[in-house]
């Protein structure tokens, strides 16, 4: 009897795989991201991209819920699973929103920080990637996971660099040409792609506190 119901019961391995294709839906989306801000006709193959990719980690993200609620015995924390399940959710769902937001306004050109700001989304994302896995050791794999972690930071303090030279670049480009809109689509722009390293970070840190719960 009991041997049948432990067969029910989600193995534990079956996050690590969750994990690891999420993880897969973040990077595709990241880089589809980063191919619409070539603009011209990448944007509209692009932004359908982000889309299907963020639908694909929400169904992802339900699947580990339920897992978390279902099993018994997890690789850790189960808050801990909740939260970076959720921190990588966010970060997808916000690339969605800023795909949203290049449509709404009708953004076909980009600035060059802009465009590296797009550079670090995609940059976090393999590292997140690499780093999900490593989360099966977490003992053995500690030091390469805290390199990660600051990586990312070190990342998202780079992207907030080139969003407020990017945003003074423009409001200076905006106001000699008198066309306050421009400023006002380019900030949104720049707001949104901050906002996806800022949750990229979130990430990071929540992956940084597994590591220091166990080791």
């Amino acid at each position: 009897m009991m041997r049948w119901f432990h067969a029910l019961m989600p193995k534990e391995e079956r996050f690590f795989d969750l994990l690891a294709q999420h993880s897969e839906a973040v990077v595709a989306g990241a880089q589809a991201l980063r191919a619409m801000l070539e603009g011209g006709s990448a944007l509209a193959t692009n932004y359908q991209l982000v889309m299907d990719r963020e639908h694909d980690a929400d169904n992802v993200t339900r699947e580990v819920l339920i897992a978390v609620r279902r099993t018994f015995i997890t690789p850790f924390d189960r808050g801990n699973i909740r939260d970076l399940i959720t921190s990588m959710d966010n970060s997808i769902d916000q690339m969605q929103k800023t795909a949203k937001s290049i449509k709404l306004f009708d953004v076909t050109t980009f600035t060059a920080e802009m465009k590296t700001m797009a550079d670090a989304i995609v940059e976090c994302a393999l590292l997140v990637q690499e780093g999900v896995p490593l989360l099966r050791s977490i003992s053995a794999e500690a030091t390469r996971i805290s390199d990660i972690t600051a990586q990312i930071s070190a990342l998202e303090g780079r992207a907030d660099e080139m969003h407020d030279n990017g945003l003074h670049l423009l409001y200076r480009a905006s106001a000699a040409a008198g066309n306050g809109l421009s400023l006002f689509v380019g900030n949104e722009v720049y707001d949104h792609l901050e906002k996806v390293v800022d949750r990229f970070d979130d990430v990071a840190n929540v992956m940084h506190g597994i590591v220091i719960e166990h080791v």
